[in-house]
This record gives C-alpha cells, sequence and structure tokens, in this order.
C-alpha cells in the first residue's frame, strides 16, 4: 500500500477515534487528546497514538480507560469506516507533546525578552 494512503488511513482513524470519544464518552474522556495514528501495511494493526493533561498517573488512568474502551472503538470504525480490515488496536502514551508544549512556551518567553531588550 502507498505511503499516501497509509497516511490518509491513519488521518482519518485518528479523526474517528477523537469525535467518537468527544461525542460518546465527553465526560469520561476530558484531557485526552488523540495525537496520532500509526496503522500496519496490511491494515491489521494500529498505534493509538494519546496525550493526557496532567501527571503520569492521568496517563496510566486514560490508557487503562481507552484499552477497556477497545472493543467499542473498533466497532465504531468498522461502522463508520470504509477499510479493509479493522485494525487491532494498540494505544500508546505520547508523552512528547507535554514537552512540546513547554519548549513552545519557553520559547515563547525568551522571544518576548529579546523583544523587550
Amino acid at each position: 500500500m502507498s505511503s499516501n494512503r497509509l497516511l490518509r488511513v491513519n488521518e482519518l482513524l485518528q479523526r474517528e477515534v477523537s469525535a467518537h470519544l468527544r461525542k460518546k464518552h465527553a465526560a469520561e474522556t476530558v484531557g485526552i487528546t488523540i495525537t496520532g495514528v500509526e496503522i500496519t501495511g496490511d491494515l491489521r494493526e494500529a498505534k493509538v497514538f494519546y496525550s493526557v493533561l496532567g501527571e503520569e498517573a492521568e496517563a496510566a488512568k486514560a490508557g487503562k480507560w481507552l484499552v477497556r474502551h477497545r472493543d467499542e472503538i473498533r466497532e465504531m470504525l468498522a461502522k463508520n469506516v470504509i477499510i479493509r480490515h479493522v485494525p487491532l488496536l494498540a494505544f500508546v502514551h505520547d508523552n512528547h507533546a507535554p514537552r512540546t508544549l513547554r519548549v513552545e512556551t519557553l520559547l515563547g518567553e525568551i522571544d518576548r525578552e529579546t523583544k523587550s531588550t
């Protein structure tokens, strides 16, 4: 499968999972963001990356919640996405998001300090 097609499938799955969490489980998934999806070339497995606002304990709690609801999410994908195989889902905590936000904050502070001097 072409890499462009895989990218489109990744983006589609990310949008669908994110939308499902917002629509069906908004109160339970506050602070959880689906940051990306990486599906295998045979479309049978996908890593779903998520980030969480808060401490490491919050990330662990979110990961357990996602695993408990994995079958429901797959069923939703089967109904909403035309794809050869509904992939098995593995949820992976994306701990880069908080670091990225921190770096952007620091760079903004440096930029403001530079402009004020």
